[in-house]
């Protein structure tokens, strides 16, 4: 009787929360819209657990350690785990670019009880998803081994310069790692060398996978499904915050300038980032950006002069970087009472239907969900903001 008297449920019961009964029909007797409500719904409230005022890690360098044994041919992500992967990493990789300019990546595999770098750190972001598209044909045989893989990105990531952001990303569709010896010393490692390593399952959790990801300040997460997998993919966009072995230092940059001769045509000349390469785009052009400090010609920015070292940029590299520190301000969800008549930015006249608005607390101008989202996760300033000069120069101030 006193087991029937207890109020306390079952964790089965209340793990799920009853989330059948958010979802609802539309007119057309779909759930498409209600479903991709509850995703913006869980992206904003990612968007307001983001820490303020931290220090970030700008100049990152990132290692995408993917897991290619047997187990990434299973069918459960359609029409394979590996190329469903492939597919996901590929727009990973070129919104990892747009949104962290200055920042490298490179691209490490592991099946048959081995890692192979299949691309060492760099900026070219057109290589990595050329590189991304290939790996369709590679072999899925037998089983990964963790350890040569974070050794084998450690040693790359370890000489790099303190103030340099390193980090290990861990896509893993296995439930077993094959090791040459133990791996908590290779954890060991990791930590005091300040990488950040983070690990996206794909199966099940591992317990050295969350152990990984515990000891060195990462996130270990196991997917549900393909967009979930995306979102998760995606969470690895935005700067981390910084290790504390980071240094703050002051980093030599060059802006690349054009040669121009009066009274003479620029002439054809060979790109330093296709010199010794054998690719079609290897060819003799006109046009390119050339190092300050060396005149090497290079084709496209950013990129590390491979003469002299000097780390070349654009001012909207510098400019898209820039955001992360400065992040537009968190709005204020509230109750719809009229406050408005349609939304500041996109003019969507406000329903009966629409249970919150969104307020800013600088221009105090009202924004709908849609809004809110597009502004923190692509736009980066507040429309209101940006258009009322008072409230822009306080704001910058």
């Amino acid at each position: 009787m006193a087991d029937d008297e207890d109020p306390k449920e079952y964790r089965w019961e209340t793990g799920y929360e009853k989330t059948w009964e958010a979802i609802k029909e539309d007119d057309d007797g779909f759930l498409e819209a209600s479903v991709a409500e509850i995703i913006q719904r869980a992206k904003r409230k990612r968007q307001q657990n983001k820490q303020v005022n931290s220090k970030l890690g700008m100049m990152r360098h990132l290692y995408v350690i993917l897991d290619c044994s047997d187990a990434m041919s299973a069918q459960d992500l359609k029409p394979t785990r590996l190329l469903c992967t492939l597919k996901i990493l590929e727009n990973f990789i070129e919104e990892f670019f747009d949104q962290n300019p200055i920042s490298q990546m490179g691209i490490i595999i592991m099946h048959n009880k081995r890692a192979e770098k299949i691309c060492d750190l760099g900026g070219n972001f057109r290589k990595y998803i050329k590189t991304v598209n290939g790996l369709t044909k590679t072999a899925l045989i037998g089983e990964p081994s963790l350890q040569n893989g974070l050794e084998l990105a450690l040693k790359s990531l370890k000489l790099l310069p303190s103030h340099a952001s390193r980090e290990i990303l861990v896509i893993m569709g296995s439930l077993t790692t094959c090791d040459p010896s133990d791996i908590n010393k290779t954890i060991s490692s990791l930590k005091h060398e300040g990488v950040r390593c983070s690990v996206v399952g794909l199966a099940a959790e591992v317990h050295v996978c969350r152990q990984l990801a515990n000891e060195t300040g990462g996130v270990y997460n196991v997917i549900l499904d393909d967009s979930h997998f995306k979102d998760l993919l995606y969470q690895q966009v935005d700067p981390p915050p910084a290790a504390v072995c980071l240094e703050s230092s002051l980093i030599k940059m060059g802006f690349p300038h054009q040669m121009i001769v009066e009274g003479t045509e620029e002439p054809l000349t060979m790109c330093m980032c296709h010199v010794d390469s054998s690719e079609e785009g290897s060819k003799l052009t006109t046009g390119g950006y050339y190092c300050p400090q060396c005149y090497s010609k290079y084709c496209e920015l950013p990129v590390e002069c491979r003469s002299c070292g000097l780390t070349l940029v654009s001012a909207p590299h510098l400019a898209r970087s820039y955001h992360h520190l400065f992040p537009a301000a968190s709005y204020r969800e509230m109750e719809f009472d009229n406050q408005s008549l349609n939304c500041f930015a996109c003019q969507k006249v406000f329903l009966e239907t629409d249970k919150q608005i969104y307020s800013c607390s600088n221009c105090e101008q009202y924004f709908c969900l849609d809004c809110d989202i597009f502004v923190h996760d692509i736009l980066h300033t507040c429309p209101g903001c940006a258009t009322n000069p008072t409230t822009f120069q306080m704001f910058q101030s």
